[in-house]
């Protein structure tokens, strides 16, 4: 037994010495099969979350929608954390579901739908930073966020993507206004900041504000002029319709002054309802309602 052992080794010794590539080879294709195995399985582990989470929408399972968290951590951890969290949901809360795909928004309690609703979500489209390298990506955020105040007749205060991207569309220049700045123009006045207003001084040394609203920006030679924050310029009202539910780091539910685009994916990142729509729930859900977005 012992020489058949020793003849056996020393072949496989020759074996890994001359032939060793076809090992190697061998091994190379196991590692890649596991590869192609976990990459299956966790395209399946997503694919079955997000059924699951469409069916417990729909279903009214309040407890497990209360935990899941649509987030970087993994399917795994999703579902653990939603176990967790099970115990600890009320089952009689009322909450939003907002349905990305359908574009619609459901608010629910105690398995009925009390108010339903087309919106318009996300276009899911990217505008380039000045000095590229960056973008901004106009997309709902999925997940469970919170009402976290009300708000009639709100205002909006255009973010900076909203004057790139109109200097963009009409193929026009950019220019920043600051506080204590001022744009010389060719005409030979001065665009500043005075009072809380942007105002123009001409040559005479006559004052007075500019007007501004979207679409219709300040404009001087040739360039678009991006008020300060909190300049009564930077302030466009009717623009948000009339009632906005406010879910945190800039997204909301609310009204539109262009209804024509409810039930599109055109928003950049809000969820964009009916004036009439709005209101109603505005009147249904209180702050602290849990808005489930999917």
């Amino acid at each position: 037994m012992n020489d058949w052992a020793g003849r056996k080794s020393q072949a496989l010794v020759r074996f890994l010495g001359h032939g060793g590539h076809v090992a190697w080879w061998l091994i190379g294709i196991g590692l890649l099969a596991t590869a192609l195995s976990s990459a299956l399985f966790a395209a399946t582990a997503s694919a079955r979350l997000r059924r699951d989470v469409t069916r417990m929408v729909f279903d009214d399972n309040q407890d497990v929608l209360e935990a899941v968290k649509w987030g970087a951590s993994t399917a795994t951890e999703q579902l653990e954390r939603a176990r967790e969290d099970a115990e600890a949901a009320a089952p009689d809360r009322p909450y939003l579901v907002v349905s990305i795909e359908e574009r619609r928004v459901w608010f629910k309690r105690d398995g009925r739908v009390l108010y339903e609703a087309p919106v318009a979500t996300g276009s899911g489209k990217t505008l380039v930073k000045e000095g590229g390298g960056s973008a901004w990506k106009f997309e709902t955020p999925r997940g469970r966020l919170v009402v976290r105040s009300k708000e009639e007749s709100p205002v909006w205060v255009p973010p900076d993507w909203h004057y790139v991207e109109q200097a963009r569309k009409r193929g026009l220049g950019l220019a920043r206004l600051s506080e204590g700045q001022a744009i010389r123009t060719a005409d030979g006045g001065v665009i500043t900041v005075a009072h809380g207003d942007v105002v123009k001084r001409d040559a005479s040394g006559l004052e007075r504000p500019l007007a501004a609203a979207d679409g219709r920006e300040i404009v001087a030679d040739g360039k678009i002029i991006m008020p300060p924050t909190g300049t009564n310029q930077r302030r466009y009202e009717g623009v948000l319709g009339t009632h906005r539910l406010n879910l945190g780091d800039g997204y909301a539910l609310h009204g539109t002054n262009r209804p024509e685009t409810v039930g599109q994916a055109v928003s950049h990142g809000c969820v964009r309802l009916r004036n009439e729509d709005i209101a109603r729930l505005y009147e249904m859900v209180p702050v602290g309602t849990p808005v489930y977005i999917y």
